[in-house]
């Protein structure tokens, strides 16, 4: 005898598929793409997929953040650890508009992401209805592919698209929007990964021509220099990079979101590159006949002055999307292809080198700024405890094999010039947009991503702020994060701004701040405050080895700026080293 279960359900199938809701469709469909967690925030519009939810905490965890700005950057953290698309909820009208910054982090900075909104009944679009928006418009700019969903029945394929779209060619943030009735509506529940889109075409055929000439010029080269970008993470094609490094003798410079796919510790790693990057690469740059720039965009802040770039070199540019080459830097060689395709073809057909002598011009440029510039910043003898040496023993006391998540201005610099990455996708930030209030959300989804490794956030007191409630998150979950807030009273890059640009007139930048450590008390975190060099170290030891999460608070030079600096309008080889 069948249970009066066991006869509803098969009264709920047909043709062998199970007839089920559209909100429940949304759930199987996250489960057949090998989902397992979400980030979100419920509401009216989105209730009827987070009652389903309930009946999936098995397959599906659910963290439930603080607020939707939250939900969205923690869900990027946890796709730049993992790899896998990050998947966020919200419900309609200002859940799903407060998702908006963090998908535009996401696309910017080609983060594969899954943002399903929820909309309301499809026969009130449009009537300003109560908590209405028109997401699919405001999202339209910052999304690689947007759609709405009306119909039950459309959800399952539309919701491959999305996944196949955010993943494939260069990844980016995807957004789906469905109406309240297609939730409640039954659909016969059937599910196929889509793998083609007509008129959408990815996968590009290898061109192995250009890869050939590639080769020709740069065995021809006397002062190559390898640009790396993001693109090499996204493609997986670390481990070819330092091979192809190896093989030609060339030195590596990254962008601020290609940091960690190269390691730092490597004789051939030439800095990092940009507005705060290290001075030999950005002065030579300006001295090399070749450069082989690999998945990075030449954005402003790595290329200074357009006009006064480069122009010593011919350049390769490798680079899967082809709207990205030639649009800030006329290129000699375009290679529109994966990155980590390019450089397999590419290292058979290239010649062994040293490059001794163009290396040593490195050296001599890093020693320069070692005494000048890194010494008194990571190992003051004296004075205010400086971000810089905080930095420095964080990456040391973890042996550089933690995850350094940042928020964005000083902080971002200061981990993007002195925490030493010795595995790639170990690094976390905002790039592209340049978002304050990413860290601390960022630093729950990185955890939660990857739960064996050690996660040290770094923030500013400014940006902590921003998105302080995500310390209920952290307490709701145990999330076992360690947070440094960097604490100078100030916005930090703001003040150095006005400090250098602005006489140093201090317009709405100094910070009046809460007791930290109360605060973080009230949430359950153990936190303390450091204000003296001599008990710096021993603090991050307790912080590092305590069990659960933990906030130091670090009282840093209040006016200390970031060196180098290659200021607004000049040349990366106008750098400035020093200033007064």
């Amino acid at each position: 005898m069948k249970t009066k279960k066991e006869k509803a359900k098969v009264a709920e199938t047909t043709n062998g598929h199970e007839i089920i809701t559209g909100a429940e469709a949304i759930l199987r469909a996250l489960v057949e793409e090998g989902v397992n967690t979400i980030f979100g925030y419920p509401g009216g519009a989105i209730m009827p997929v987070y009652d389903k939810l309930l009946d999936y905490q098995d397959k599906l965890h659910h963290i439930l953040t603080r607020h939707e700005q939250g939900a969205a950057h923690a869900a990027q953290a946890y796709a730049m650890v993992t790899g896998k698309p990050g998947i966020c909820f919200a419900t309609s009208g200002p859940g799903a508009t407060n998702l908006i910054t963090g998908i535009a982090n996401a696309y910017l900075d080609s983060v594969p992401m899954v943002f399903v909104t929820a909309q309301v009944v499809s026969n009130l679009i449009g009537t300003d209805a109560f908590q209405e928006t028109d997401i699919i418009g405001v999202s339209m700019p910052v999304t690689k592919w947007n759609a709405q969903v009306k119909k039950a029945q459309d959800i399952p394929d539309t919701l491959a698209k999305a996944f196949f779209i955010a993943c494939s060619g260069r990844p980016g943030p995807v957004l789906i929007d469905i109406t309240k009735d297609a939730q409640f509506e039954k659909v016969e529940f059937s599910y196929k990964k889509c793998t083609y889109l007509r008129s959408y075409n990815p996968t590009i055929p290898l061109r192995t021509r250009a890869i050939e000439s590639a080769a020709i010029m740069i065995n021809h080269a006397e002062k190559p220099l390898i640009l790396a970008g993001h693109g090499v993470l996204i493609s997986r094609a670390e481990k070819e990079l330092l091979q192809f490094a190896e093989k030609t003798g060339i030195p590596v410079a990254m962008t601020l979101l290609g940091l960690s796919a190269f390691p730092s510790a490597h004789r051939l790693y030439a800095g990092y590159l940009g507005m705060h990057g290290n001075y030999a690469p950005n002065i030579l740059t300006n001295e090399a006949d070749l450069i082989i720039a690999i998945g990075m965009r030449f954005d402003d802040r790595v290329t200074g002055n357009l006009k006064k770039y480069a122009k010593n070199a011919r350049i390769i540019h490798i680079e899967i999307d082809e709207a990205e080459i030639n649009k800030n830097v006329t290129v000699d060689l375009e290679i529109n292809n994966d990155a980590r395709e390019v450089l397999k073809h590419l290292i058979p057909l290239v010649h062994e080198k040293n490059n001794e002598n163009w290396i040593r011009e490195f050296r001599i440029l890093d020693r320069m700024e070692q005494e000048k510039v890194i010494k008194p910043e990571t190992m003051p003898a004296e004075g205010k405890i400086k971000m810089g040496e905080v930095v420095r023993l964080v990456s040391e006391l973890t042996g550089g094999d933690a995850i350094a998540v940042t928020d964005v201005g000083q902080n971002q610099m200061s981990v993007a010039r002195y925490f030493k990455f010795s595995s790639p996708n170990s690094l976390v930030t905002s790039g592209g947009m340049g978002t304050m209030g990413f860290g601390l959300p960022a630093a729950v989804g990185a955890k939660t991503g990857n739960p064996g490794k050690q996660v040290v956030a770094f923030i500013g007191d400014g940006g902590f702020q921003m998105t302080i409630q995500e310390l209920g998150t952290i307490l709701h979950y145990g999330i076992p994060v360690k947070i440094i807030i960097l604490n100078n009273g100030f916005l930090g890059m703001v003040r150095q701004w006005q400090d250098m640009f602005f006489d140093k007139r201090y317009a709405s930048t100094e910070l009046v701040n809460p007791d930290f450590v109360t605060i973080a008390l009230g949430y359950g975190i153990p936190a303390k405050t450091v204000t003296e060099r001599k008990e710096l170290k021993d603090s991050i030891k307790d912080m590092l080895d305590s069990k659960g999460p933990y906030i130091l608070d670090v009282r840093i030079d209040k006016e200390a700026n970031v060196l180098p600096m290659i200021e607004p309008g000049a040349s990366v080889s106008e750098v400035t080293l020093t200033y007064k």
